[in-house]
């Protein structure tokens, strides 16, 4: 009997192994045909489905997976785009969706980073995002047969917004001004003349972000749905941009709020998130209400609205394991192979912070009681947020007796703006204030064991843990970093432009103009003060978080003699292959076992 349907495999193990379905994306003018993302190969890949016979086809099949693609909307097509081994820097592919040869979709583009992909009802056009270390942002039309026009060039990052229903107008986000964390839209014609731009300030300081939602569905129809942060959050207007008319919904929702069309154009499907929460509504433009579409307490991780009038949508908790449900009943996409394993539901702590109150979720064994061995888990982003949904290395860790705890730091979404926006200059070391008031409330609490707590995390939340070792080093009895930022001046160095231009609004400059900044905020200035055992994975791949910047902070953890252990992987900014997944879980849960019953 293989591994993977042994009887004696623990519950930790089957939730990675369990296959995994994405909300299925519809062509919109053939709306039987849908891709979706499965792992059920091992790998995530794309996969094809005809809703009209339910044969699912798998599209995609490269060593280390595939996730970026998306259908044409005559449903004729499926692109996707093909890097080197998690990279990121590669060209879009297409195939017919029935199945056959992959073949560059823009023959006359050389490789890229990705910035977005718009795909004209006529089956033959398409506008690209392109992104490169040496020309910044570039924006093409490209046609089926003849050579790819540039329509927009910028140093700074930019990126697709949309393409209207009728093809005829262009919605591209841009930071020309400089500030990568607060967009503006402006609207071209496919010559790339531009039509109307819409550039959001506050006290003449660009302060307040905007985005693309998308373009009414309807030929001829000039509205564009976007979002905007005019009342500290995020929020939904219709803005025509024929006569630069803009709607205001003013939903009176607490937290934020985003939007897409229902197919007909009459109507917004909403998702509301709040406090690490989410649900859905229909808001009906005509008559101006708003209708709750029922959805179990948890969040949801995407939604769409069927021609049907049907709502599908991603749903999970800490407890229960992610499906594709439907308004219409039942769940839409359910994967063959064995079931998921629950975990255990989550709990919610609010704690006074240096810059206001904090939200942290908590999971621990069922029945236990403290103090516990505590893993805070920090998530990336930093602009994301952890919610009450289902997560396989969060459960690992409460399966191995671990009480774990996830925290919403200042820089996170879904608590304000302001919240958000908060980690200008002193970055990093404003979250880990945060870190450590709840570590304090946590311990005091009688829940987590002060000589058994583990900081982790992954991205930005494995920068946070090495910074955190470093600059708390009384505080932790060890740090295990995935994919981190360790040397923030040569990460800044080597990594993508777009990431590049974020750095700059964060702390206000580069590594050059700004060095002082750079080194308060760099995990390898406090290297020789970090005393825990220190765990770091790292793809050799990855251009986010480059692995330069990981080998200079090894070196200096080497030349010290701390105890650390380091593993590569080829991958990028981390790994879509099922078994190196549960490699890595393994190596960090027997790290943590040998170091903390020493600790």
């Amino acid at each position: 009997m293989s591994e993977s349907k042994s009887p004696d495999m623990p519950d930790w193990e089957r939730r990675f192994r369990a296959p995994r379905v994405s909300l299925p994306d519809w062509a919109e003018d053939a709306p039987d045909r849908s891709l979706f993302v499965s792992n059920a190969t091992g790998t995530y890949e794309l996969y094809a489905w005809d809703r009209a016979t339910g044969e699912q086809r798998q599209a995609t099949d490269r060593p280390n997976g595939t996730t970026d693609g998306v259908l044409s909307p005559d449903g004729a097509w499926i692109w996707w785009f093909d890097d080197k081994d998690g990279d990121e820097f590669g060209i879009w592919r297409r195939q017919p969706f029935t199945g056959g040869e992959n073949a560059p979709a823009v023959p006359g583009l050389a490789p890229s980073y990705p910035a977005g992909l718009a795909l004209a009802r006529d089956g033959r056009t398409a506008v690209v995002g392109r992104s490169t270390d040496d020309e910044g942002t570039t924006i093409h039309l490209a046609r089926e047969g003849e050579d790819p026009v540039e329509i927009y060039r910028h140093r700074e990052s930019a990126g697709v917004g949309g393409l209207s229903h009728d093809g005829s107008l262009i919605a591209v986000e841009h930071t020309e001004h400089g500030d990568a964390m607060h967009a503006a839209l402006r609207v071209l014609r496919p010559d790339g003349s531009a039509v109307i731009e819409l550039d959001d300030t506050e006290g003449g300081t660009r302060e307040l972000g905007l985005e693309v939602l998308g373009f009414a569905p309807v030929d001829g129809d000039t509205r564009l749905l976007i979002g905007h942060q005019r009342r500290g959050r995020w929020e939904p207007l219709v803005w025509d941009v024929a006569t630069g008319v803009e709607t205001d919904l003013a939903l009176d929702l607490p937290g934020d709020v985003g939007a897409e069309w229902y197919p007909d154009g009459s109507a917004l499907l909403i998702a509301h998130s709040f406090e690490a929460r989410s649900e859905l509504f229909r808001y009906d433009l005509a008559a101006g209400e708003l209708t709750r579409i029922p959805t179990p307490p948890g969040t949801v991780s995407g939604a769409t609205a069927r021609p049907d009038g049907s709502v599908e949508y991603l749903w999970s908790s800490a407890a229960e394991p992610p499906a594709v449900r439907s308004t219409s009943g039942g769940v839409v996409l359910e994967p063959p192979g064995m079931a998921c394993p629950p975990s255990v539901a989550g709990e919610d702590a609010w704690v006074e912070g240096p810059g206001g109150r904090i939200h942290a979720l908590i999971q621990k064994p069922a029945g236990a009681t403290g103090p516990l061995p505590t893993v805070f888990d920090l998530h990336g982003g930093p602009t994301w947020h952890d919610s009450d949904s289902f997560a396989a290395g969060p459960a690992a860790w409460v399966d191995h007796g671990y009480a774990v705890i996830r925290i919403n730091y200042r820089g996170s979404t879904g608590y304000g703006r302001a919240w958000t926006d908060a980690l200008k200059h002193r970055v990093g070391l404003i979250e880990l204030e945060d870190v450590a008031a709840v570590r304090e409330w946590a311990v005091s609490s009688g829940l987590a064991d002060p000589g058994r707590l583990i900081l982790t995390g992954a991205s930005w939340g494995g920068y946070l843990t090495l910074l955190g070792l470093g600059t708390q080093p009384e505080a932790w009895s060890l740090g295990i970093a995935v994919v981190p930022v360790a040397d923030y001046v040569t990460a800044y160095h080597d990594e993508m432009e777009s990431l590049k231009a974020m750095d700059r609004t964060l702390l206000g400059g580069t590594p050059e103009e700004v060095p002082e900044r750079f080194a308060a905020s760099s995990p390898l200035t406090y290297v020789d003060q970090v005393k825990a055992p220190v765990y770091i994975s790292a793809g050799v791949n990855d251009p986010r978080c480059p692995i330069r910047q990981i080998d200079n902070y090894v070196k200096r953890l080497e030349t010290r003699g701390a105890t650390h252990e380091v593993y590569r992987y080829d991958a990028g900014h981390g790994s879509l292959v099922v078994e190196e997944r549960i490699k890595q879980v393994r190596l960090e849960l027997e790290f943590a076992e040998r170091h903390l019953a020493r600790a």
